[in-house]
């Protein structure tokens, strides 16, 4: 039996990761993983508690850790975190199990939607838009090597976006394309 791909969800902070992946889910009655999530239950405390005490490279080795663990699943959904795409690792494992999908936002949307976080260690005393512009723009080429498929997020349902995807994994299988954008 073939074994069915993943799809990686990617993108900076407040694009959706977390909210079309649950949709995804339903839609696609498959498994969802949220990194985010089961690092933090691994690990037995919060994202910003991990950096505080550890440091950024050890929850990036976390990462790092839980993609090879993910990369033996079937079939899930899974909700990346913002910073997954820094090591080209965690880019090769992605593609080797499963179709990576890169959802944007504009840096107005990304404020609107995480303003009120605290759960945002990379934006400690940066909860500006600038300052998020900034740093998107720092990470774009590399998300954008990442993608297989860019959907933008901005004004639009969790379902559209959904539907978007599905299209687009879709025509992505019907053209066999298996390693190229």
């Amino acid at each position: 039996m073939e074994k069915k791909q993943n799809i990686f969800l990617i993108g900076f902070m407040g694009t959706g990761k977390s909210t079309i992946a649950r949709e995804l889910q339903k839609k696609l009655g498959c498994a969802c993983v949220e990194m985010d999530q089961r690092i933090v239950k691994e690990q037995g405390m919060p994202i910003a508690a991990i950096f505080e005490k550890y440091g950024e490279l050890h929850f990036r080795n976390l990462e790092t850790e839980l993609l090879k663990k993910i990369g033996d699943e079937d079939g899930a959904v899974v909700s990346c975190g913002g910073g997954v795409v820094l090591r080209d690792e965690n880019i090769e494992r992605m593609k080797r199990s499963g179709c990576v999908v890169l959802l944007t936002a504009q840096p107005e949307t990304i404020f609107e939607r995480v303003r009120h976080s605290k759960e945002r260690p990379v934006l400690n005393g940066n909860m500006n838009v600038e300052y998020i512009g900034g740093l998107m723009e720092k990470r774009k080429e590399r998300y954008e090597a990442a993608a297989d498929i860019t959907i933008a997020t901005d004004n639009k349902s969790a379902a559209k976006i959904c539907d978007e995807i599905t299209e687009r994994l879709q025509e992505r299988n019907k053209e066999g394309v298996k390693e190229e954008k």
